[in-house]
């Protein structure tokens, strides 16, 4: 038994393990064999690529789980990957999370034609309708929230508040809800989503215990049970964009229950990051006062050109320069996906400052765009401080020329992503976000339960998958303004 133990061992070594070679990129393969860095990079991978970027520099090579993984972390040298769809394929790996995550399997095709499907229905006049029907949402939402002793303060946790109302809205607006034919609960739908958010990341990396297997597979089936009929019908109370979208999987021959496994990664994907994107920028409003009376001045004045212009504050055409900059300035600090795509074929990376590097077919590329450019203090002073004017000129206008090594970014923040990783649905998310704010910020009394309360601290776990998470929560109370 020892000896076949050992005989494994060697076999795995021997499969994974490799030496750099001339022209490759500096390689760390970690002390475990097969698993490398894997342990360290899982627990807070931004604490780990710092080390290896103080170690080796703005690139090298890392082995993970038996992959390895060439890390880019120069700015000005990320669009050699993000535009190259000949060496470099980001559908393998999403395939690879798809079927770890939904259990989904669908065809390499599909996924160019959802993302043209999405981009028809979150521009111009849909886009507006959207808007409308979400600000309905919300407001319908909250009032329900406080119609019970509407001169008392409630308390509640300003993330699971944030989190929970924002995606009742969403998904009313775009799932279909307490309408029409389909008498779902948003309420349910959210809670047995918050249990499978709370495992989703051990499902992509593969590393649930078994009993978090059984949980993860019963909330699965819940969940594509309560989405079952969203989009199936004109009058199912879904939006158009998911009935297009149920339609053309049906057309494209995909069974009812791949479908529904379908539905839900588009439940994830427009509800799993506005949330906690609307948490932090209201925590760090309500941490930094001078913040909050900025914000706050603008969407009086906002207000008062409403009444007069007519034009509504959901309107991608608003300007509020103060409020996209404190949001930048949130997501520059909570934002923290990969930008991952398999090598597909050997291809040279060029550096933007002429070094040039060899990348291994089979190997996998990643920008972490949280590391550098967003937490790089050569570009932002004091990175790790929330500055809500930061993205201001000293005459209130927009502050795009950010530099590093004296050349001007292009990719001085990367939020939404960027390339085939880009966000379709950005603007509707912003518009939401900033009809969130505006309407607890004016319509309601909402405060910190302790005056002197900091921050939560950051879930690191979660770097990698969108917007971040909070460890714990930060305790507010709200009442409606006009009763006293």
């Amino acid at each position: 038994m020892i000896w076949t133990i050992l005989l494994l061992v060697l076999l795995i070594f021997i499969l994974t393990n490799r030496w750099r070679s001339k022209g490759e990129p500096p390689l760390d393969k970690g002390a475990i064999p097969w698993l490398g860095h894997a342990l360290e990079f899982g627990k807070d991978a931004s604490k780990f690529i710092n080390r290896m970027k103080m170690k080796h520099g703005d690139v090298f090579t890392v082995r993970v789980a038996g992959r390895y993984v060439t890390m880019l972390l120069d700015p000005h040298s990320y669009d050699t990957v993000l535009g190259d769809s000949d060496s470099l394929d980001f559908t393998r790996y999403a395939q690879v999370l798809m079927e770890r995550i939904f259990r989904l399997r669908l065809p390499y095709s599909q996924q160019a034609k959802s993302k043209e499907i999405m981009k028809r229905h979150f521009v111009g006049r849909n886009l507006a309708t959207l808007n409308s029907a979400m600000s309905r949402n919300l407001q319908a939402l909250m009032k329900a929230k406080t119609t019970q002793n509407q001169k008392d303060w409630k308390e509640e946790g300003l993330f699971n508040f944030s989190y929970s109302l924002l995606f009742r809205a969403g998904y009313l607006t775009l799932f279909g809800g307490e309408q029409n034919n389909n008498p779902i609960d948003p309420s349910s739908v959210y809670e047995e989503y918050k249990k499978f958010d709370g495992l989703l990341v051990k499902m992509a990396r593969g590393t649930l215990r078994q009993e978090e297997k059984k949980t993860a597979q019963s909330v699965q089936n819940k969940l594509w049970e309560l989405l079952a009929p969203a989009g199936l019908t004109d009058d199912s109370g879904s939006s158009p964009w998911l009935h297009a979208y149920r339609q053309f999987l049906q057309e494209d021959g995909t069974d009812a229950e791949m479908q529904n496994r379908a539905i839900l990664m588009q439940l994830w994907a427009t509800q799993g990051n506005v949330g906690p994107a609307a948490f932090w920028l209201l925590g760090f409003l309500l941490t930094n006062p001078e913040a909050l009376m900025a914000v706050k001045r603008e969407f009086s004045q906002n207000t008062q050109m409403e009444t007069t212009t007519g034009t509504p504050l959901m309107d991608s055409q608003v300007n509020t320069p103060v409020f996209d900059s404190a949001l930048e300035e949130a997501l520059r600090l909570t934002a923290g996906p990969f930008i991952t795509r398999e090598v597909v074929r050997e291809k040279t990376l060029c550096m933007a400052d002429g070094r040039r590097y060899l990348l291994r077919k089979g190997d996998r590329v990643c920008l972490f765009p949280y590391v550098s450019p967003q937490m790089d203090p050569e570009i932002y002073h004091e990175p790790q401080k929330y500055k809500y004017d930061r993205f201001l000129r000293e005459d209130g206008s927009v502050k795009k020329d950010f530099y590093k090594g004296g050349k001007r970014l292009k990719y001085y923040t990367m939020p939404w992503g960027a390339g085939t990783n880009g966000c379709v649905g950005k603007q509707f998310a912003i518009n939401t976000i900033r009809q969130f704010v505006y309407m607890v910020l004016t319509d309601y009394d909402l405060e910190l339960c302790d005056p002197n309360a900091q921050m939560p601290e950051i879930n690191t776990s979660r770097y990698g998958f969108g917007m971040l998470q909070p460890e714990g929560d930060l305790p507010v109370r709200y009442k409606p303004r006009n009763t006293h």
